[in-house]
């Protein structure tokens, strides 16, 4: 009997060993149930193929042609990936909508002699719960920002909380973007829907009667928007600024973006683009910098002639929400005891 999804909290209570995705693999790609492999009933010119065929042909043929298809996609499964599973192996089932590609999928498993089902609506049904989650409720429980100009370690002290226990949210992980000019992690960030997958995972599996701690960001993280319930808690929530010396800044910043460092091309197209706020001169001696390998210096000017004003500009509305930590380094063993001082915090 097709499983119906009420929630995405649902998701880790069903009694199955593996979430199977049997769309194709573009569909895989673009999002999917966290955790699912993709196993496809119809691989990318296979369903445009049967696709274009129902519509302009012959549905019945369309149908026969798929079936087979479908079958050898299946069988190859079976012999690959599917081959080690033990009897006991009991597998959920989805497509883009619960219909006959999961159908036809889960017939076969269970005549094998698996527990097999499938999902009531598949990942449509799925994706509506990740809407509602995100575009429509609440956030499930209280939000702490993390504040503070660029190179203030805001991301290592979310670690720290982390490590002793507190609810963290590091959103520029998910997105995989430092949230910044110079914040690519990888060439190509996750889709729209894959980020707010993770994100709405994470949310559903926090505990509503503990606080989440956030770092502190625009309303985008490279390509990617923050959804509207995380980004009005964010709004509202109380923040914590963390303040430190822009030498221990400077430093800090050349350890978190050892990218930059290792790919002078990447850094200095980077910073042609900051001819949008300074002038030629300006950035052409911020390259001359980096070509020479002198990244402390260029950090320290960044941080004093670009990345400080504007976020003081930025942050200005905020100033009477925040509480300002002073921290003398950001060094672990400071970032770790200034985490245990914000644990005990009233806020």
């Amino acid at each position: 009997m097709p499983q119906e999804l009420t929630s995405l909290a649902e998701l880790t209570k069903l009694p199955f060993d593996e979430i199977i995705d049997v769309r194709s693999p573009r569909e895989f790609a673009e999002d999917h149930i966290p955790g699912a492999v993709s196993l496809p009933a119809l691989y990318d010119d296979e369903r445009a193929q049967i696709g274009t065929m129902y519509v302009q042909d012959d549905s019945f043929k369309a149908r026969k042609i798929g079936a087979a298809l479908v079958s050898r996609n299946v069988a190859s499964h079976l012999e690959g990936p599917l081959s080690n599973r033990e009897g006991g192996w009991r597998p959920l089932v989805y497509c883009w909508r619960g219909g006959q590609r999961s159908g036809s999928v889960a017939m076969v498993l269970k005549q094998i002699g698996w527990r097999t089902d499938t999902i009531m609506g598949g990942y449509r049904q799925y994706r509506r719960l990740v809407v509602q989650a995100l575009y429509h409720n609440p956030m499930p429980c209280r939000v702490v920002i993390i504040d503070g100009g660029t190179g203030t370690a805001k991301t290592h002290l979310l670690s720290h909380l982390a490590d002793q226990g507190a609810q963290t949210l590091d959103l520029e992980s998910l997105a995989k973007h430092r949230g910044s000019l110079f914040g690519s992690m990888i060439e190509t960030q996750p889709s729209q829907k894959a980020f707010e997958s993770s994100l709405a995972i994470a949310v559903t599996n926090f505990d509503a009667a503990k606080p989440i701690y956030v770092e502190a960001e625009s309303s985008k993280i490279g390509q990617l928007i923050i959804p509207p319930t995380l980004w009005k808690a964010m709004i509202a929530a109380p923040s914590l600024r963390l303040t430190a010396p822009v030498a221990a800044r400077a430093n800090h910043l050349i350890t978190a973006y050892p990218d930059m460092i290792e790919n002078k091309d990447k850094l200095c197209s980077a910073l042609q683009q900051l001819t949008r706020y300074h002038s030629r001169e300006l950035t052409h001696l911020w390259e001359t910098l980096a070509h020479s390998g002198d990244y402390r210096s260029l950090a320290t000017q960044l941080i004093e002639a670009h990345y400080d004003p504007r976020y003081a500009r930025i942050s200005r509305g905020h100033a009477p929400k925040a509480r300002v930590i002073n921290l003398p380094d950001l060094d672990n063993n400071t970032l770790s005891k200034t985490a245990t001082s914000v644990l005990k915090m009233q806020l």
